[in-house]
């Protein structure tokens, strides 16, 4: 994988307590799934300045992760304010080149988010749900979003909602399922078995692919 999300990373040690659950083969792709919900963030201007960002993590990642941190040992869901401090910005220890798995863009150009800020976390019914900000400029009126993980080891899906400042509207855009199903068999061609048997091939970039698009307008006459 090119570049490897925190996510990723911080998962690799759990493949092969996943696969067992799963009973799956490697190539069947994501194996995080993430509630995602973004809350973009303007300042008195009307400016859009920032967004929270947050994630409901799947709730077999989430006892894993509660494992390897040796939390919550009467395993009744509920962490103790220690627990939860010792929890809180778990996620947050990016790798360089890691870009959190959010990308903006405003006419047709990459805008850079700035390094996230830790807003807490919590566990509701298992699942772990951790939110953290990140701050932008020079978005102008339109811009777009997009949550995916590159190398799509990561599923993101937009399920917990998108908040907008006051004056701002949006539109998503669903992506192409049977499109990129049919790119990943396209790229991986004959190599499906080997790589479906290799944790370190490297696998297509086709995250983005499978991400919809969050286009997003502010400003007078909306």
């Amino acid at each position: 994988m090119d570049t490897p999300s925190a996510l990723y990373v911080g998962s690799m040690k759990y493949l092969a307590i996943i696969l067992a659950c799963f009973g799956a083969p490697l190539w069947a792709h994501p194996h995080v799934f993430v509630d995602t919900g973004l809350k973009l963030v303007a300042n008195e201007a009307g400016e859009v300045t920032g967004v929270e960002v947050q994630w409901r993590y799947d709730e077999l990642y989430s006892l894993l992760v509660l494992e390897d941190m040796e939390l919550d040992h009467d395993f009744d869901g509920i962490l103790t304010k220690p627990e939860l401090n010792q929890l809180s910005g778990f996620d947050l220890n990016w790798i360089e080149g890691f870009e959190g798995d959010l990308y903006l863009s405003a006419g047709g150009h990459a805008v850079s988010l700035g390094a996230p800020e830790n807003r807490g976390t919590s566990v509701e019914n298992g699942q772990i749900i951790s939110r953290h900000f990140r701050a932008f400029t020079g978005v102008g009126k339109e811009f777009v979003l997009k949550a995916y993980d590159p190398t799509y080891y990561t599923s993101y899906e937009l399920t917990l909602g998108i908040d907008l400042p006051e004056g701002c509207k949006l539109a998503v855009v669903k992506a192409d399922v049977k499109a990129a199903n049919a790119k990943v068999r396209a790229e991986m061609g004959d190599n499906m078995d080997k790589l479906a048997n290799d944790p370190n091939a490297d696998w297509p970039a086709v995250g983005e692919d499978y991400a919809d698009e969050v286009r997003v307008s502010c400003g007078a006459g909306l």
